[in-house]
């Protein structure tokens, strides 16, 4: 499906809209109200929910081999996940994710799309 340049930036500024939308009505109309603990519990999880769902399919089906599985960045994925774990910081965690992935990728050129 091929979209005129109009179109494009059509969708980026509705995109924009909704998404100042979505915030102000949360931050902009209830951000100065008392919100219960209740809500404020699960709130924390929200980060814990939403970063998951956006890397496991760059992991599982990567667009630089094809969507198929790939050895390295399965490699670099579980890196990142032991050495989070491990030492509870996440720039270290990217960092050791970054090496292993491009380690791996220098010594298995297969893994290379």
């Amino acid at each position: 499906m091929s979209f005129s340049d109009a179109n494009i930036w059509i969708i980026i500024f509705c995109m924009g809209v909704g998404t100042f939308v979505l915030r102000f009505s949360f931050l902009g109309l209830i951000g100065n109200r008392h919100m219960s603990l209740w809500l404020l519990r699960h709130l924390r999880y929200t980060a814990v929910a939403v970063m998951p769902a956006l890397i496991t399919p760059l992991v599982l089906w990567p667009d630089a081999t094809g969507g198929q599985l790939d050895p390295a960045r399965l490699a670099a994925a579980s890196a990142t996940l032991v050495i989070g774990l491990w030492t509870k910081n996440v720039i270290l965690a990217i960092l050791s994710g970054g090496v292993t992935l491009y380690t791996v990728l220098y010594f298995l050129p297969s893994a290379i799309a």
